[in-house]
């Protein structure tokens, strides 16, 4: 069971007193407020700075504009086909634009043109020396550790390009949107300046649009005076040559080639008549040859002859004259019919060779006519664009000296006008930086404080309730506290400590404790103090009250009171409760203490000792002595050693009715308090409740914390119940 108390107990000194995610909004507002005064401060000191920035050192810009127009409806010097074209009206034609007027090349001609570079606002090396500058210390301490190359003079090249860069980064230009309106801006510090500056480039640009144009068209017309002579060359050729062909084939016309093609047509129909008769002869002629020479009958039916018929029938009847004239006759329509088809042959072939005559000579003419035809319709074509090309040659040489810009001027700018510093937005700038900077100082102080400041947050990180608050006693010196303890028993520390005697007296009513112990984590947090002013509080009640001084180590007692070290100390007394070979040099308790006359108490002072003072407070003797001291005094204050330090608290503990921590004002960290307090709860020690010392009224105001909080009681409207 012990064993879970000890357990519980440590746990709740490491557990955190919320949720660490958790963002505390009032929190945050009061850590805030509390540092009004510093965020006020540095606001008003930021805007001081922003003021002396822009009402001094910053340099006045003005900004002059020049608006212009892009025109669209000028006739080009020919159609679509042209060699020079104007502005295009789409958005990335516009763009282009807006950059050809920032370019190098325009902003060059403008920097030639005004004199730029004699310009100290855009040629550093022609400013004066500003003096001494903060700036000029930093690069004198940076060329110490790094000491800088020689840098060398520049050349005029070199100062011109960086003019350049300085002008192109002063203009700048914009569109106006559904319209082909565009401004051009300069920012300098002169507004006389800035407006020569825009509209010198704006006629720089026009001029360059105007010589883009007219280069194009001296080009165009070199081109053209180029092409025309060549098409005149190639119509020169083309129309001598359709006339040596018309020279040589002097017939050769399209009437003429339907002539021969007309001829050779009849030609073909008299071959085709022709060859009909020669077929017939041949089929009559095989018929005469195919009759046998005896049948006189089969002959005179062979062959159609009115004659031969005739003697056919005397022939017949056997009449030898008959027959001999049938014969003759037969064989002369043989031979008739032989020399028909030979005649008919003949034809046949003349007209053959007519007609190839016709067809070589048609194919001649037909040849030559085409080469004319093709002659003469290249010749026509290379007149038509000699004569296009001629034109616009003329037309170009015409607009040689008539070309016009494709923008113009809408609204020359006249002056500048101011655009900064804009003082007002500097100044409120300059506040709200201040404000930003003293927040988050305020708010990053807060984050790192790892000390305690106020009850509230000692309660907090501990859970252990602040049983007194001790502000810092206004006395310079150990001896001078006491003084002021004794004459002052109104003071406001004075008061403090009675309410710490208070809330110890009242922290068990049914049991008052009699044995108080004070501790603390480390050395010079007020523990002794506070523990000579509490018991000379309770001695105020007019009880007996007995204080010890437990930390042998240090004996810090002697610097408080000088006239007690001669006496013996506690280890003489403990003596006397111990072994019978220790009693020959104790002291009884009468003997030891020492009672101060200012203080109205009994000390007993600590003793260098031989043994370890852990194991004198652990041994039976010290136990039969705090036994002893009980029956003796109402009440026995213990101040022992801090908790960190050495085991002296812990083993001195048990023999305590009520524990106090004490914590130094904004300087123990929160870890060496909650340490501490665990190594005291290992071993069941439970602290009665925590004092919050050396409190400095002025420390809580710097901090920001105003009357009745935390300590802010003791000063500020409760100052009138209080001694100064």
């Amino acid at each position: 069971m012990s064993q879970m108390t000890q357990t519980s107990d440590a746990s709740r000194f490491n557990a955190p007193a919320e949720d660490e995610d958790t963002i505390d909004l009032m929190a945050l507002l009061g850590t805030l407020w509390r540092g009004k005064w510093i965020i006020l401060a540095l606001s008003l000191l930021g805007a001081i700075v922003a003021g002396y920035y822009a009402f001094r050192v910053a340099v006045p810009t003005y900004r002059a504009t020049t608006q212009m127009a892009l025109v669209l409806d000028q006739s080009p010097i020919i159609d679509i086909e042209s060699v020079m074209t104007g502005v295009s009206s789409d958005t990335s034609s516009l763009n282009t634009e807006m950059e050809i007027i920032r370019s190098r090349e325009l902003v060059s001609r403008l920097v030639d043109e005004l004199d730029l570079t004699q310009d100290p606002e855009f040629n550093p090396d022609l400013r004066p020396d500003a003096g001494f500058a903060l700036s000029d210390v930093v690069a004198g301490i940076i060329n110490l550790i790094a000491p800088p190359e020689v840098e060398e003079t520049p050349s005029q090249a070199e100062i011109r390009n960086g003019v350049i860069d300085r002008v192109r980064e002063v203009i700048s230009t914009s569109i106006e949107r559904q319209s082909y309106i565009f401004s051009i801006s300069a920012v300098t510090g002169s507004p006389v300046k800035s407006a020569l500056m825009t509209n010198t480039l704006a006629q720089i640009y026009q001029d360059d649009q105007i010589a883009i144009k007219v280069d194009g068209t001296q080009t165009a017309a070199v081109w053209l005076s180029a092409r025309v002579s060549e098409l005149r060359t190639e119509l020169e050729q083309g129309q001598n040559e359709i006339n040596d062909l018309r020279s040589r084939n002097a017939m050769v016309s399209p009437e003429a080639m339907i002539a021969l093609n007309t001829q050779s047509v009849e030609l073909a129909s008299q071959q085709q008549a022709a060859e009909l008769e020669l077929e017939r002869a041949e089929e009559n002629l095989a018929e005469i040859e195919a009759v046998v020479v005896e049948d006189v009958a089969a002959k005179a039916l062979a062959v159609d002859d009115a004659q031969l018929r005739s003697i056919a029938a005397t022939a017949a009847a056997g009449d030898a004259a008959a027959v001999a004239r049938f014969d003759r006759r037969f064989q002369q329509l043989r031979q008739q019919a032989t020399g028909t088809r030979d005649q008919l042959a003949l034809r046949v072939s003349d007209l053959q060779a007519q007609i190839d005559r016709l067809s070589a000579q048609f194919d001649l003419q037909g040849a030559d006519l085409i080469k004319i035809q093709q002659l003469e319709r290249e010749t026509e074509a290379t007149r038509v664009l000699y004569e296009t090309f001629l034109n616009r040659l003329r037309e170009t040489s015409v607009q040689i000296g008539i070309q016009q810009a494709d923008s113009r001027v809408l609204s020359e700018s006249i002056e500048g006008i101011y655009v900064a510093p804009r003082k007002g937005v500097i100044l409120v700038m300059g506040f709200m930086l201040g404000a930003m900077l003293a927040a988050a100082i305020v708010l990053g102080r807060e984050m790192l404080q790892n000390t305690f400041r106020t009850a509230e947050d000692l309660e907090g990180a501990t859970r252990v309730s602040v049983i007194g608050q001790i502000p810092k006693i206004p006395a310079k010196g150990r001896i001078p506290t006491i003084t002021y303890l004794a004459e002052k028993p109104t003071s406001a520390a004075a008061e403090a400590v009675r309410n710490l005697r208070t809330s110890v007296l009242m922290s068990n009513v049914d049991n008052p404790p009699q044995v108080i112990m004070m501790t603390s984590s480390l050395p010079a947090e007020g523990k002794t103090t506070t523990a000579i002013a509490l018991s000379q509080n309770l001695a105020g009640l007019g009880k007996r009250v007995l204080l010890i001084e437990g930390d042998i180590r240090r004996r810090t007692f002697s610097a408080y009171f000088p006239d007690a070290t001669k006496r013996p100390g506690i280890l003489s007394v403990i003596a006397q409760f111990g072994k019978e070979d220790d009693r020959a040099k104790a002291a009884t308790l009468d003997q030891a203490v020492f009672t101060p006359e200012i203080l109205g108490i009994d000390v007993l002072m600590g003793e260098k000792s031989s043994i370890n003072a852990a194991d004198v407070f652990a041994s039976g003797a010290f136990g039969d002595f705090m036994k002893a001291v009980r029956a003796e005094y109402d009440y026995i204050i213990i101040d022992t050693p801090p908790v960190l330090v050495v085991p002296d608290a812990r083993v001195i503990g048990p023999y305590a009715d009520a524990i106090i921590y004490v914590v130094n004002w904004d300087k123990t960290t929160k870890a060496q308090v909650t340490e501490g307090l665990r190594q005291l709860s290992s071993i069941n020690l439970k602290v009665t409740g925590l004092a919050l010392t050396q409190i400095d009224p002025k420390g809580m105001k710097r901090y920001g914390y105003g009357k009745g909080y935390g300590y802010g009681a003791y000063g500020g409207g409760a100052a009138g119940y209080y001694d100064n």
